[in-house]
């Protein structure tokens, strides 16, 4: 398969290596619309075993998508979480069914704003629903049924995909033997819906947005695209981070220009994590998903009270979080323990010691690590899986 990006006036045609499962099935949404068909994109690592109980459903992060471990077909760059899924590593794909799809509005393969709306024959644009995390879960159950599997054995995700992970046990939880949401929080703050809507703004004050309708006119708010993830960039790293790796150093000169170009090292690496973000990612696509994240409140459906999303569970769950994760600080993964401590629920949770801020869930921590093998050697012994070799 393959999908076209747009770049100035010109379409590319990109193709991409990986599964479609397309539903014939309304899929009904939040806002009181519905899909009438939908497609999703995932890719697999790992064999299903017999009984099928060793399935784990990876959920990916904003800008993620369902190359969690494999080379990416856009930018060539490895797996988002290939420090993570792999052949012996945490998420061991020798020993369990790996799956991870690209949630409903996004832009590599999923139905999102880039799709053909059947109506028209034309992109959806801004005539595509505006979809909730309830909405992309829903479609993943679509995708679960499909490869007939009945119980996943975890949901793992980070961020957004932590968010996920939390729907699932909220709205399935009968379907999900154990759960790790990661930096995560039942519920988006109003600092991050701030942070959001900077970025959408941005998008939308670019002209060539043409009001969402870029790619009929074959434009490109990659401007305003570009300085929206360069805000959003920010609030993945901490203060910290952001000294080790720049500090005040300048990027090529020695000293500085009196002008507006980049000066500062720290200047020209969020220029380029913008730029090298719109080769890859749909600027409508990222207003739906942003605002999918503002709507995020599991308690608003249950009077207010958290808890009451986990009465009953059988779910065995596992929180992380960060200290220096101000984007989704500790206290919001606390939240969730209390709740689930509320209803006897098996929780436990660990924050771990780092200086990298948000995006520590992405890098290299051998606690995150270690964490992750022994909540999942530990359910897998409940569960009744092998100790070694393929599961």
């Amino acid at each position: 398969m393959s999908r076209l990006l747009v770049t100035g006036s010109e379409y590319r045609t990109i193709p991409l290596a990986c599964q479609l499962f397309q539903s014939r099935e309304p899929l009904p949404l939040d806002c009181g619309r519905s899909l009438e068909t939908f497609q999703i994109a995932y890719q697999t690592y790992g064999e299903l075993n017999a009984d099928k109980s060793n399935a784990i459903l990876v959920c990916h992060a904003l800008t993620g998508d369902q190359h969690v471990a494999d080379r990416h077909p856009m930018t060539g760059k490895p797996g988002w979480w290939e420090t993570l899924v792999g052949p012996g590593k945490p998420v061991d794909t020798t020993r369990y069914f790996v799956i991870c799809s690209n949630v409903i509005g996004g832009c590599m393969g999923s139905t999102g704003p880039a799709s053909i709306n059947p109506a028209t024959g034309k992109p959806w644009g801004l005539d595509f629903p505006v979809i909730t995390i309830d909405d992309m879960v829903r479609a993943q159950t679509r995708l679960i049924d499909h490869l007939e599997i009945s119980e996943l054995f975890c949901v793992l995700g980070g961020s957004m995909g932590g968010m996920q992970a939390l729907e699932w046990c909220a709205s399935y939880g009968e379907r999900v033997f154990s759960a790790m949401p990661i930096a995560t929080a039942a519920r988006q703050s109003s600092q991050n819906i701030a942070f959001n809507e900077v970025g959408r703004q941005s998008v939308m004050a670019d002209p060539e947005w043409r009001g969402g309708r870029y790619l009929e006119d074959g434009t490109n708010p990659a401007k305003g695209l570009a300085v929206a993830r360069m805000a959003a960039h920010i609030t993945y790293l901490s203060d910290d981070a952001l000294h080790r790796k720049f500090g005040r150093n300048l990027q090529n000169r020695q000293k500085v220009t009196f002008g507006f170009d980049a000066d500062f090292q720290v200047e020209s690496y969020l220029r380029y994590q913008g730029i090298s973000f719109v080769d890859r990612f749909d600027a409508n696509s990222y207003l739906y998903i942003t605002r999918a994240m503002d709507y995020f409140d599991l308690a608003a459906d249950c009077d207010g009270v958290l808890a009451n999303n986990f009465t009953g569970t059988k779910t065995r769950f596992c929180l992380v979080s960060f200290t220096s994760d101000w984007l989704y600080p500790t206290r919001e993964s606390r939240a969730v323990v209390q709740a689930l401590n509320a209803v006897a629920a098996n929780v436990s949770f660990v924050e771990i010691e780092s200086d990298k801020g948000h995006d520590a869930f992405l890098l290299h921590e051998p606690e995150l690590f270690d964490t992750v093998r022994g909540f999942l050697e530990s359910a897998r012994a409940k569960r009744g899986l092998p100790a070694a070799g393929r599961a």
